[in-house]
């Protein structure tokens, strides 16, 4: 482990998932947005707390978002954005 907190650590998540996250996270949203959720907020709130009680069981969502680490799914979602406020 580092000791040095002055020194920058570096994270890297691991790869293969991300066509999976990608496909999961619409699939939840879908559901959310089925049931009358606003998924925006459901997903950021799975994702801070981990509490996968945020997210629907409709249509399978919760089982499917379980079945990736959180930080993949923002992983996903910040490289979706950064990729379309560069490309706009």
């Amino acid at each position: 482990m580092n000791n040095n907190l002055n020194e920058t650590m570096k994270f890297e998540a691991p790869k293969e998932n991300v066509s999976e996250a990608k496909k999961i996270i619409f699939a939840v949203y879908e559901a959310l947005k089925e049931k009358g959720y606003d998924p925006i907020n459901q997903l950021i709130g799975y994702i801070l707390s981990g509490d996968p009680t945020y997210i629907t069981s409709h249509n399978n969502a919760r089982s499917l978002v379980r079945k990736i680490e959180r930080d993949e799914l923002l992983e996903e979602i910040l490289g979706s954005y950064l990729k379309n406020e560069k490309e706009a």
